[in-house]
Formats: structure tokens, C-alpha cells, sequence
């Protein structure tokens, strides 16, 4: 086997345009968690401008106690802003000594070799409200200020709004705009699809997709071309079959018109059959290569036939479904014994026992059983695989086996109840079964007939 080698994509394929939109979300993400969230971090470690404002007017304040009355002054000056403010004020030389008359005790003196300025970032991880150094605005050799920085001025009030702006507001308004990138480059074009599906479907064969739609050079415009190319040879189709009728009519009428005349006429006996023979031999040619015309497509071979024993066949099956759903096999059981032997087409079989499987899994609650159980009847089997969904209304019950037909109410079709019944029950019937419905006290029921193997004649 040749060696396939990677290809990029083409320069209009979808993969470009999806690629750069994720990417350019990525990016914006990256920068949004990193630059914005650490410039977010960092404006609200530091003090506001009228805390600020207010610390250096305490500085300049108790400056001017210091050279108005010395030690007086600033026990003055202490009392007066200890009255509005809780936390420790107090004023210190440049020798870290009490400028006041009142000595710093040992533990105020191993704070202040924990002192931040004004303009340093506040952690809010520290517990203890910190202690602040600001030098006397006109001569800062002289002393300082040190305050306990009061609870109204701590950094991060507003952190959490921040926070939800920044992690949970501004990211959900970039996902909704990714899901609106998403939704025009995407869902809206196949939403355009899918209607006129539906018009398709509802033999409205002649409404074709708009040029815009058509004139993409991504995968959806190869996908909607198709669809549109569809749809003509359908119209086509069915105009050709149409004219197909009409024109078989119109060649019927003229030898049924001639044997009539030949029948009025006093023609001889062995003319007559001469000429009766040639018009029937005319019409039998006409009529199998009209049917042989109409009928060439939808033509199938007879499939083979072979003994397949069906606990074997579930036990292959059982195993695939409990990989798929996540069921245990316990809640998956089979009463039928070894002894049963059925005739028919492997691969066809497999298929039709795995969707009525598939749907019986989808449709029992988690803890529900499934169970496959059956009894010979006659010279076949009548096989049932019967879930705990709680069924379907009794008037749905040969519908369930239409195409493309999904119930709603209990019994939701997540496309269970459409095209996998529908061929199930067209593969049974191809290998000599069938295949129907009803409903248990508990759920549904579908019921197999399938021929008998001939391995049980000899057993």
C-alpha cells in the first residue's frame, strides 16, 4: 500500500477560518488572564489618590507640630488625630527615636523595620493592617510619620467585582462571541440547509439552493452543491418517471387501438393471429423495458444465506454496546440457550439486532435491564429484545418503523426511532423475516421472525 502523505488543507477550506477564530479566542484569553488580570492585580494593591492625599496631609500636619511646639506639639498633635483615627500614630526622628514625649515600647520598635511608603503595593494576604513611613514633606531628615494604615484606606474594597469582571464577565461575553463566530460560520448555513431539506423531502424538489450558498469554496459549499446536485437528479428523476407513465400510456393506446380494429375487421383466422401476435409480442417488449428502465436502480441481490447461532452473534454484540454506553453486561441478558440456530445473512443481522440494541440501551433508564429472549415457532424463530423506556402510544407503533420518523412525549427519538428501525426491519426482510412492535407493562418490545436454521433437523 502506498504511503499517504499529510495535506494541508486548501486555501479556502473551513479549516483556515476555524483555525484563525479559535486562535485569535486563545490569544485573547491569554492576554485577558495575563496582562489585564495582572494590571487589574496590581492597580488594586496600591493606595487611592485620596488616601494618599490624606496620609501626607497627616505628614505635613505633624511636621509643622514638631516646629511649632517641639514634644508639646506633637502630644497636641497626636491626641487631636487619635480621636479619628484607631489605629497607632505616633511621629519619630531620624535616630527612629519618639519625637513626642512618649517613648516607643520594644514591640513598636521591632515594627518599624516593617514600615511601607505610601507609593509601595499593600498585600491583602497580610493580616495585620501595615505600618506606613512617610517623611515630613519640607524636611524629610527631621522625622517622619508612622501610622497603622486605617481599614478605609486598604487597597482591593472592589477586588471581587474586579475579579468577577475579569474572570467571569468579560471571558463569557468573548466565549459568546466566539458561539456568534461560530454560529454564522457554521450552524447558520446549515440551518439554511436543513430547511430547504425539508422542502426537498416535502416533494418541493424544484427549491433549489440560493447562489450564495452554492458559490462557497469551503466544505460547505462542496456539501451544498452536492445537496443541490441532489436535488436536481431527484427532480429529474421523478420528471423522468412522470414522463415515463405518460409515454407508456401513449404507446399502449396505439396497438390496444390496432388489435380492436384488427378484431372488427374480416381478416383471415391465421392473419389475424399473425397479426394479434405482433402487437402482444410489441406491448410485452415495451412494458419489461419500460419496468426494467424505471425499476434498474432500485434492484438487489438476493443476499447469501448461512446458520448463524444467535447467543454467539449477542455476545459479540454486548460487548461493543457496553464499550459504547458504559453499561455493565449484567444489565444486558439473553435467556436464549446455544440451541438457538437461525437462517440468514450475517453482517445484515448483526446490524438489525445492534440498532434495536443501540435504541433499547438509549431509551432504559441507567439501571434499567435490557433482554433478549425468544421461543421457535413453527419452522422459524420468534425472537424479542424487550428495554424498560416505558414504550410508545400504541398508534406509533408501526410508524416508529418510517423513515426518518422521531417521536417525541415519552418517548424521545434522539434518532433512535428512524432510520435504524427502518432498515432493520427492510435487512430482516430481505433474509425471509420480519419485524413489528408492541408495547410490555414496562417498556416496548421488538418482536423478530427469522427462518429456523436447518441445523436443528439434524441436531
Amino acid at each position: 500500500m502506498a504511503e499517504q502523505r499529510f495535506r494541508l488543507p486548501g486555501r479556502h477550506s473551513l479549516f483556515w477560518r476555524l483555525a484563525i477564530l479559535l486562535v485569535g479566542f486563545c490569544l485573547l484569553m491569554i492576554w485577558l488572564s495575563w496582562y489585564w488580570g495582572r494590571y487589574i492585580e496590581t492597580q488594586n494593591a496600591f493606595l487611592s489618590p485620596d488616601a494618599r492625599r490624606v496620609l501626607n496631609s497627616y505628614a505635613a500636619e505633624a511636621e509643622q507640630a514638631w516646629e511649632v511646639g517641639k514634644e508639646q506639639g506633637v502630644d497636641d498633635w497626636l491626641r487631636e488625630v487619635r480621636q479619628h483615627e484607631s489605629g497607632w500614630v505616633g511621629v519619630i526622628g531620624s535616630d527612629l527615636q519618639s519625637l513626642g514625649s512618649l517613648p516607643l515600647s520594644d514591640a513598636q520598635v521591632q515594627r518599624l523595620t516593617f514600615m511601607r511608603g505610601v507609593d509601595w503595593p499593600m498585600s491583602r494576604r497580610q493580616k495585620t493592617a501595615p505600618w506606613l513611613k512617610i517623611p515630613f514633606p519640607r524636611d524629610a531628615s527631621v522625622g517622619s510619620l508612622i501610622i497603622e494604615l486605617p481599614e478605609r484606606f486598604k487597597p482591593g474594597r472592589h477586588a471581587l467585582i474586579w475579579q468577577m469582571l475579569t474572570n467571569v464577565i468579560i471571558p463569557a461575553l468573548f466565549t459568546l462571541l466566539l458561539c456568534v463566530g461560530l454560529y454564522r460560520l457554521l450552524i447558520r448555513p446549515l440551518n439554511q440547509l436543513r430547511e430547504h431539506a425539508n422542502a426537498w423531502r416535502a416533494d418541493r424538489l424544484s427549491s433549489g439552493l440560493s447562489s450564495q450558498m452554492t458559490s462557497r469554496q469551503d466544505e460547505l459549499g462542496e456539501l451544498n452543491r452536492a445537496f443541490d446536485h441532489m436535488a436536481t437528479r431527484l427532480q429529474s428523476t421523478v420528471t423522468i418517471q412522470q414522463q415515463l407513465l405518460r409515454d407508456l400510456s401513449h404507446e399502449l393506446r396505439t396497438p390496444l387501438s390496432r388489435l380492436r380494429v384488427a378484431c372488427d375487421t374480416e381478416q383471415s383466422l391465421p392473419e389475424l393471429r399473425e397479426r394479434l401476435g405482433r402487437e402482444v409480442e410489441g406491448m410485452r417488449r415495451l412494458v419489461d423495458d419500460t419496468l426494467h428502465l424505471a425499476w434498474l436502480d432500485a434492484e438487489r441481490e438476493k443476499l447469501p444465506d448461512e446458520d448463524i447461532q444467535v447467543q454467539a452473534l449477542w455476545d459479540m454484540l454486548v460487548d461493543n454496546a457496553c464499550f459504547e454506553s458504559c453499561w455493565p453486561s449484567r444489565q444486558l441478558v439473553c435467556d436464549l440457550g446455544s440451541e438457538c440456530w437461525v437462517r440468514g445473512h450475517l453482517n445484515t443481522l448483526a446490524q438489525a439486532l445492534e440498532n434495536i440494541l443501540r435504541n433499547a440501551i438509549r431509551h432504559s433508564p441507567p439501571e434499567g435491564i435490557v433482554r433478549l429472549g425468544g421461543r421457535l415457532d413453527g419452522d422459524g424463530w420468534l425472537l424479542w429484545l424487550e428495554d424498560q423506556g416505558g414504550g410508545v402510544d400504541d398508534s406509533d407503533l408501526e410508524r416508529i418503523f418510517a423513515p426518518f420518523i422521531r417521536l417525541d412525549g415519552a418517548r424521545p427519538g434522539d434518532g433512535g426511532f428512524g432510520l435504524g428501525l427502518s432498515i432493520a426491519r427492510n435487512s430482516l426482510r430481505l433474509q425471509g423475516g420480519d419485524m413489528w412492535a408492541e408495547n410490555t407493562a414496562q417498556g416496548l418490545r421488538m418482536i423478530m421472525r427469522l427462518p429456523a436454521a436447518e441445523i436443528l433437523a439434524v441436531t
